[in-house]
């Protein structure tokens, strides 16, 4: 997995990232009205190279891949460039596929940046008045005409000027009165030109990300200025936590985008619908995100003294020379559930990487035969997803091969696997229906208990949970504070060799299955609260606990469990006195490590099911609305591949996981709203199948956005890492 750019490309955008900076600042945007064109700009990029970049070797360009044409459109959106870049990128390439020879002077000069050259995105045989990108300047046009592409050339009497949204140089030609000399003809020549369209949808993309990522910036450092009843506005999760949203929006874009350019390398069947749903998201979301980095800047966001609605207008204006985005999510429902198939463009060398690897197919197929082998069906009948789904032989089973606890040091799980191997590891355990958390949270006390505990506990309690013979809970929150662990009340009191705990823990889930439970007691009332605690192993079996059982609309059983006198000796203590926080950091870093697109892809496919069975799947409604689970679902992938990726590799990470999480299960909460509404009133029904799935993943959901840190925490730690934004909470 590689989320790296390399040397070679980290050094181009470098190059263009600093041209510009210093020759399309906003000033120079600014005047670059009313055409909404810079020649001097635009003779600028020529010189770099810009317009030879995708143009192919053979015919004198530089020959490079559909990545390095995105990343620069990234840094093009950023700073508004004042030009047709994406069209003219794709316009010389397909002059140079089409009539290298024929057209060389032309093609020529559109590399030197002396002539602009664009597209039409419409059939002149259908539609020979067009809105054109560029078409303000543009010498000539390419489009499709019936069975042929045409080089229309566009006189200058042609181009009339007119005021428009966002003062790009868009201009409405009558293309079809103008003279055109043929390209090339055919089916051939028909899907070159297409495949031109679709590269122009994913640079368009990728653009319209550069534009949302810089206006957030601008957003996040106006909050970090901006004072209001005494406080910086950033503090404010009124503010902050709109602009954690959509940067995890924006950050969806260039996902898309990215996922799209690496299917269409590897020949995956999701690269069509990929660019589809790219282009739809960034048309719809990143203005979303301009409009709301705009409200950040309160009245002065209106005026045109403040550049911030310069992004607005780009953002909304740049998709819809094409027309309504909304078509782009009809095309992916299409592409999707109706076997659609369109050209593609050449991706060239592609770095960026999301498979999981040859190890990880490795572990799933060792996964699946073994629940193919030995799990009966009345073991199966058992599953759930939560604690309850506990099946004790199974537990077993998995810890007998050295799969219960993958990606945990060998020492502990008996096997060295790659954390990507784990990820995958976890997929195939939640295809087999097999996800009880029981794993994961005794995979976490064990490596605790490893790191932190005695000589004692590391040989009475860890290789019991090691072999699969006991589980583990965990105490964190209690009645009073849910997500806000550091208030912990519960004490624990020194008493002669050991310590005496005294109080309350609430949803402490799996306790009445459970051995032990992982515990943060208050042991320093005298000190600020994240000061005083420590962390303690607990076995649940002493006198004074009681596990009461609190039931959920979800067909959970958590707990609330009491305390009263349970002694415990000193060697049951994790780490130092009162450094329970340094102690808990790990353990919490891991519950934040991840999302939920695995589940979320069960939903994806059980209401696909269900759609099946309604008769729904041709309708143009459902092919919409599970199109957009679609995308939230590849979203949601990429965004814990990320965050595994940044933990795994040693990258720069502010929030990864943090993000993932709460984006994944927000998408998973009003996923399974519609879903279910998608296929009422089947979908109201338990029985066994797709229904009972679809169901119970609407149940399920309600709680993701909760355990584990709220969503309201986590856009709290987004918008302070990767934001910069200040502390909104105490």
């Amino acid at each position: 997995m590689n989320f790296d750019l390399t040397e070679e490309q980290e050094m181009v955008r470098d190059t263009f990232a600093r041209f510009l900076d210093e020759n399309s600042s906003t000033i120079r945007v600014r005047a670059a009205d009313p055409t909404g064109f810079d020649p001097a700009l635009w003779q600028g990029l020529g010189e770099l190279g810009a317009f030879a970049m995708r143009v192919p070797e053979e015919a004198g360009g530089l020959g490079l891949g559909l990545l390095d044409a995105a990343v620069l459109m990234d840094e093009a959106g950023r700073t508004l460039v004042a030009g047709p870049l994406a069209e003219a990128l794709v316009a010389n390439r397909l002059l140079a596929q089409l009539a290298a020879e024929s057209q060389a002077d032309l093609l020529g000069r559109a590399v030197a940046g002396e002539a602009v050259v664009t597209l039409a995105f419409h059939d002149l045989a259908a539609r020979p008045l067009q809105w054109i990108a560029g078409g303000l300047v543009a010498e000539a046009v390419i489009a499709r005409r019936g069975d042929d592409v045409v080089l229309v050339s566009v006189p200058e009497s042609a181009r009339k000027a007119e005021e428009t949204l966002a003062s790009t140089p868009i201009a409405e030609i009558d293309l079809g009165a103008l003279d055109a000399v043929v390209l090339a003809s055919g089916p051939d020549a028909l899907s070159t030109f297409a495949a031109a369209v679709e590269e122009w949808k994913l640079l368009i993309a990728a653009g319209l990300a550069g534009i949302g990522r810089e206006a957030l910036k601008l957003a996040s450092a106006y909050a970090n200025e901006r004072k209001a009843f005494g406080q910086l506005i950033g503090t404010f999760q009124g503010i902050s936590h709109p602009l954690a949203d959509r940067l995890c929006e924006v950050d969806g874009a260039k996902f898309l985008v990215w996922k799209a350019i690496r299917d269409i390398y590897d020949g995956s069947n999701e690269a069509a619908p990929g660019i589809s749903l790219a282009m739809w998201w960034a048309s719809k979301y990143v203005v979303d995100a301009a409009s709301q980095a705009l409200h950040t800047f309160g009245g002065y966001g209106l005026t045109t003294e403040y550049d911030i609605h310069l992004f607005v207008l780009r953002a909304k204006a740049w998709p819809l020379v094409f027309g309504d985005p909304d078509q782009f999510l009809d095309e992916a429902g299409r592409r999707l559930y109706e076997g659609e198939t369109a050209p593609l463009p050449d991706a060239g060398e592609v770095p960026i990487d999301f498979d999981l690897g040859d190890e990880a197919r490795a572990v799933c197929e060792e996964l699946a035969r073994l629940f193919e082998e030995k799990v009966t069906p009345e073991m199966r009948a058992r599953f759930h997803y939560s604690w309850e789904g506990y099946v004790p032989e199974v537990h077993k089973m998995l810890a007998d091969n050295k799969l219960l606890f993958p990606g945990l040091p060998e020492e502990l799980s008996g096997r060295s696997i790659t954390p990507y191997a784990k990820i995958a590891a976890m997929g195939e355990l939640e295809r087999q229906g097999y996800n009880t958390p029981g794993a994961n949270v005794a995979a976490m006390v064990a490596m605790m208990i490893h790191k932190y505990g005695s000589d004692e506990l590391k040989r009475d309690v860890l290789p019991k949970i090691i072999n699969g013979e006991v589980l583990t809970s965990l105490g964190y929150s209690e009645p009073s504070c849910g997500s806000d662990v550091f208030a912990a009340q519960c004490k624990a009191t020194p008493e002669g060799n050991g310590w005496r705990i005294d109080g309350t823990k609430m949803w402490t889930s799996g306790a009445n299955l459970a051995d032990y439970v992982l515990m943060l007691c208050r042991t320093n009332p005298d000190v600020p609260k994240h000061k005083g605690l420590t962390m303690f192993i607990v076995p649940l079996k002493n006198e004074g606990v009681t596990v009461q059982a609190v039931h959920t609309f979800m067909n959970e059983r958590t707990n609330i469990t009491f305390y009263d006198g349970v002694r415990i000796p000193d060697s049951w203590r994790l780490g130092d006195v009162d450094g329970g926080v340094k102690t808990m950091s790990a353990a919490l870093e891991l519950e934040h490590g991840g999302g939920f697109s695995k589940v979320m892809k069960q939903m994806v496919h059980a209401a696909e099911e269900l759609c099946d069975e309604l008769g729904l799947t041709r309708t143009v409604n459902a092919q919409r609305r599970l199109a957009r689970s679609v995308a939230h679902l590849w979203i949601s992938e990429m965004m814990t591949y990320r965050a595994q990726w940044a933990s795994v590799e040693k990258k720069p990470n502010p929030g990864f996981g943090p993000m993932a999480k709460m984006w994944s299960s927000e998408k998973f909460l009003s996923d399974s709203r519609d879903l279910l509404d998608l296929t009422a009133p089947l979908s109201l029904s338990k029985r066994s199948g797709p229904a009972q799935l679809l169901n119970q993943c609407f149940r399920h959901a309600h709680g993701t956005t909760i355990y584990g840190g709220t969503s309201e925490v986590h856009r709290s730690m987004v918008a302070e890492r990767y934001l910069g934004l200040p502390r909104t909470r105490g």
